[in-house]
């Protein structure tokens, strides 16, 4: 009945009705929000929409994210469990010492080159960091090799002048035993140490992943254990076969033992840094799902207002014509 009593008193009040300063009173109830310009009550309706796109739009990206991650995971996690078996005899037969005290130790830091990945670049920094506090002393000294942009962010900013080689882009191409190889040469010639400490995140599961430190010992220090009963057992029970010399079998066991250990340690970070990308893309993905519903329900809410509100002055308008 209001609605009727409006179109006939607007019928008899064409020419008020239609001047140009009392037709900004129904201007919004008869122009739809999506057309019609931007005012005062639909600002609030238009800002909320462009950030529920922008959250939706977020939602899209981190779930190709997580698929892409689960990808990357799959083709190398059958790799780091096989890579596993070329270490475990050098452990066996050399020990893996990590109590050992040595004068130079050079820690080797393997992180990843891309962020949005939990906190294993943060884990790996504060393991080196503890164990450069562990392993510093008097007439000690501590190095650092650092794989990875990550790390090197990190650590540049409190130990530049500890860290002796960086490297970067490592996971650009496919990792193999070949670059991994070269890479670990590198570092043997470049760098003097009585023991190398690897410190990576070993993969245990797509939620979870171990902090480790590998320690590999020089052939001085290795020969120097074996001969006074320390820690490392005794290398002449093993016949040694060929003309080669005990000290240059022990220089080459050391070299290989480098090698695979970083091997497995690069291939067991890879690992980790795809899993923990999963689980925060995972979690982002949901995070962008509520907050979308609280979005909706809050812009539902302010689009029934402001409904309400035009709804209320157009039956106000109504009956002030027909009184």
């Amino acid at each position: 009945m209001a609605m009727a009593a409006l179109r006939r008193e607007g019928r008899r009040f064409a020419t008020p009705l239609l001047s140009p300063r009392p037709i900004s009173v129904f201007r919004p109830s008869l122009i739809s929000e999506e057309d019609g310009p931007t005012g005062v009550r639909n600002i609030s309706t238009q800002v909320v929409r462009n950030r529920m796109k922008s959250v939706r739009n977020i939602q899209k990206i981190t779930k190709a994210m997580k698929m892409v991650a689960a990808s990357k995971l799959r083709s190398i996690q059958t790799r780091a469990e096989n890579s596993r078996g070329l270490w475990q005899p050098f452990t066996a037969l050399l020990g893996d010492t990590p109590s050992i005290d040595v004068k130079k130790n050079v820690i080797v830091t393997i992180s990843s080159d891309k962020g949005l990945c939990g906190g294993i670049n943060s884990t790996s920094v504060k393991i080196s960091k503890a164990v450069q506090k562990l392993t510093s002393g008097p007439e000690k000294e501590t190095k650092f090799v650092i794989l990875g942009e990550k790390a090197k962010a990190q650590l540049v900013r409190d130990s530049k002048k500890d860290i002796e080689i960086i490297i970067t882009e490592l996971q650009k191409n496919p990792l193999n035993y070949s670059q991994v190889s070269v890479l670990a040469d590198d570092i043997l010639k470049n760098v003097e140490f009585d023991a190398l400490r690897i410190v990576f995140n070993k993969f245990q599961s797509v939620v979870s992943f171990l902090p480790t430190v590998a320690t590999v010992l020089s052939p001085e220090v290795v020969e120097r254990e074996s001969e006074s009963g320390g820690k490392i057992g005794d290398l002449d029970a093993y016949e040694i076969e060929g003309g080669e010399t005990k000290g240059e079998i022990l220089q080459n066991l050391a070299e290989f033992q480098f090698s695979c250990v970083m091997f497995n340690a690069v291939l067991e970070n890879a690992c980790s840094e795809q899993g923990a990308r999963m689980s925060a893309m995972d979690n982002s993905s949901r995070n962008a799902g509520e907050m979308l519903d609280r979005l909706t329900l809050t812009y539902n809410r302010t689009r029934q207002a402001s409904i309400t509100t035009e709804l209320i002055e157009i039956i106000s308008g109504a009956s002030a014509l027909e009184g």
